[in-house]
C-alpha cells in the first residue's frame, strides 16, 4: 500500500487512490464524449478517513460534475471542516 501525505488533510498515512470523475459515470456520453481517457482515469491520493467522507458526502454525479478538482474538493466546506478534523486524528495502521 502507498504511502505519504494526503491530498486533503496533509496527513501522513496510507493512502487510497480516488478517481476525481468517479469509474461509474465514465461510459455515460456526457463524460465519454467530454473527457478523454486520460483524463477520466485520474485521480489523487488520499487517506482513508477522507476517501469515506468524500463518498459519505456526495454521490457520484455531484462528485463527476461539480467536485472534479482537487481545488473543488479542497474548496467544498464540508470536506474542508473534515479535513481539518482529519488532520488532528492519529494514524491507525491497519
Amino acid at each position: 500500500m502507498k504511502s505519504g501525505p494526503c491530498a486533503l488533510c496533509a496527513r501522513e498515512a496510507p493512502l487510497t487512490f480516488h478517481h476525481l470523475i468517479p469509474r461509474k459515470v465514465h461510459r455515460r456520453p456526457r463524460f465519454a464524449k467530454r473527457y478523454a481517457r486520460v483524463a477520466l482515469a485520474g485521480g489523487i491520493d488520499v487517506c482513508h478517513l477522507c476517501h469515506k467522507a468524500i463518498h459519505r458526502f456526495y454521490d457520484e454525479m455531484t462528485l463527476a460534475t461539480t467536485l472534479n478538482t482537487l481545488e473543488a474538493l479542497r474548496a467544498d466546506p464540508a470536506l474542508l471542516r473534515h479535513s481539518t478534523w482529519a488532520a488532528k486524528q492519529t494514524v491507525r495502521v491497519r
